[in-house]
């Protein structure tokens, strides 16, 4: 069963996300094979280096499916909530009410910076509706921000 929703026009991340997503990725793998490495290193064990080396392939396997991953990534803007999804395999879809926002933050990371990309957190009193739009053009999160903050006063005046 597939959770598609055919009547939403999905708004997508930028491409140069996927720029980010692998540097972090890569320097991620860099530093978990490398420090892995050094068991083996030192004490000379040949079958350890099975450990380093199982993941560095998942590292790259990781690498090769970042530009599907990051174009599964989207948001739309409806009438009472923000709907969002992620993922390829394991797909997730949350949907957080407008009126239930308690936060909306921008951060931008170095990398993302250097691209000129910024990330957006929506913050409720559930944990589980917290959602990051990362990849946004850095005008487009801070209009997204104040668009979403203006709609989660509205909503929350009728409560």
């Amino acid at each position: 069963m597939t959770l598609e929703l055919p009547d939403i026009q999905w708004r997508r991340v930028s491409p140069k996300y996927i720029v980010v997503d692998l540097v972090g990725t890569l320097l991620t793998g860099i530093v978990v094979v490398g420090a892995t490495s050094i068991a083996p290193a030192v004490s000379r064990v040949t079958w350890l280096w099975v450990i380093p080396a199982a993941l560095a392939v998942g590292f790259i396997v990781l690498l090769a499916f970042t530009p599907r991953r990051v174009r599964a990534l989207g948001y739309q803007l409806r009438t009472d909530d923000l709907l969002f999804r992620k993922g390829i395999m394991f797909q997730r879809f949350v949907a957080v009410p407008y009126g239930r926002m308690q936060l909306v933050d921008v951060n931008r990371g170095p990398v993302a910076r250097a691209v000129g990309l910024s990330e957006l957190k929506l913050v409720t009193a559930a944990a589980a509706t917290a959602v990051t739009i990362p990849g946004l053009p850095e005008a487009e999160a801070e209009e997204l921000r104040d668009r979403l903050v203006e709609l989660a006063e509205s909503r929350r005046a009728g409560l």
